[in-house]
């Protein structure tokens, strides 16, 4: 058994797909298409196939992972068999090609194991709608299903231009016409996904993303920290939080705007990918770079440094307007006392009692932020409490894991 090194994780390689007629299987065979792959480095998807392959607790479940990559190998991880899908630069329809070229190998790999009864094809997002009808056909001529998870509104997103918008809503309207069953991770998604395709009686099924609170075993004193805090000039509690892709949909513009007219002493601090063309932009429209408060940190990888980071925020600010259930929404519960999120459905639902909302309306989130400022200590201390327990409620991996092997065995052989 050869092992080698992924990631920085340890993996097993697996000979090559090849015809295997002698292959013998009890066991329900998922294939999870859509993520970059596993191990995980960082995103939703991918965290969530970390999580789901690492938790598994049935025996009578064997996972696949379609991994994006530059090569075409096999190795087994986390008890999951995973294989590398090689896909060429081609812009905005790579991941379009993707998610096509692991299906078909999905597809393949259950026609050359006749033994394999009822597979699940679970894909995740609506990026292949316009050809799903061709590869729906071979998953039934397989005795297979098709699951789906609808993700966001991608077709809401400002990155893309009008033609490409056509495109994903379509898209996302042929994934739910041929989907056996869509599996939300947030309940205004399925809302919105049961009116507004009603035509084709969609099945659907909520099971919540996960996270964890697992607290922080970094000091106050580690090094990694305090140079942290040292490079951007400022110490715990002393700052406000964003952590998020650098998109106009995240309302970067509308927090730093209403944060310049507040009087706080503390800084905006922003965790972000780079995006100058984006930068620019904001420079333009609202002048932050005069305001010493406003804070643009980089990225930050080192988990354990980015969750003190988090901990040690006087509150996170969240301005997430598209999509489902955000990870970096849990991530902030489960670690910053007091978090300020933008009032929309998919964040009330998240959040509940447990934050403070804001409004786009010019003002609202200022005087938010004023009212923040006049918490007592052991408020703060209870929106803390609320948010933590929240996570550990309603957003538990172990919790959704469990929910995710009952509906994947619901039919199983």
């Amino acid at each position: 058994m050869e092992t080698f090194i992924i990631q920085n994780k340890e993996a097993v390689k697996l000979e090559r797909h090849k015809v295997n007629s002698g292959y013998r299987t009890k066991k329900r065979q998922v294939f999870l298409i859509g993520s970059k792959g596993i191990p995980a480095n960082y995103g939703g998807f991918e965290t969530f196939v970390e999580e789901l392959t690492k938790g598994q607790k049935s025996r009578r479940i064997r996972y696949h992972v379609a991994c994006l990559a530059k090569d075409s190998i096999r190795y087994e991880y986390n008890g999951a068999k995973c294989f590398h899908v090689k896909v060429p630069g081609i812009g905005p329809a790579k991941a379009v090609y993707y998610d096509m070229a692991a299906l078909s190998r999905c597809i393949k790999y259950c026609r050359a194991r006749p033994e394999i009864k009822k597979p699940v094809f679970y894909v995740l997002a609506c990026r292949i709608g316009p050809f799903m009808g061709h590869f729906k056909r071979k998953i039934k001529k397989l005795g297979g299903e098709l699951y789906v998870n609808p993700d966001g509104h991608e077709w809401k997103r400002a990155k893309w231009n009008a033609l490409i918008r056509r495109y994903w809503k379509l898209s996302e309207k042929l994934m739910v016409k041929h989907a056996d069953l869509l599996i939300c991770d947030s309940r205004n998604i399925e809302k919105y996904i049961k009116k507004d395709y009603k035509q084709y009686r969609p099945k659907t099924v909520f099971i919540a993303y996960g996270s964890d609170t697992p607290g922080c075993s970094m000091s106050a004193e580690d090094e990694n920290l305090t140079q942290w805090y040292g490079k951007n000039g400022i110490g715990a509690q002393e700052y406000y939080l964003i952590v998020g892709r650098f998109v106009q949909e995240n309302n970067y513009e509308t927090i730093i705007r209403e944060f310049m007219k507040t009087n706080t002493e503390k800084s905006l601090v922003i965790i972000t990918n780079e995006n100058k063309r984006f930068l620019q932009e904001l420079k333009k429209r609202t002048g932050f770079e005069k305001d010493p408060r406003i804070k643009f940190a980089g990225t930050v990888y080192e988990q354990e440094l980015l969750y003190k980071i988090r901990e040690n925020a006087y509150a996170y600010i969240h301005g997430h307007e598209v999509g489902g259930t955000n990870p970096s929404l849990l991530e902030a519960l489960g670690s910053t006392s007091l978090n300020l999120l933008l009032d929309v459905g998919f964040n009330r639902e998240v959040g509940g009692k447990a934050a403070l909302y804001w409004t786009k309306a010019e003002g609202n989130l200022a005087g938010t932020i004023e009212k923040a400022e006049k918490l007592t200590a052991k408020e703060i201390v209870v929106f803390g409490e609320k948010a933590k327990r929240r996570i550990a409620q309603e957003y538990r991996w172990e919790d959704i894991v469990d929910r995710y092997e009952e509906v994947f065995q619901k039919h199983s052989p």
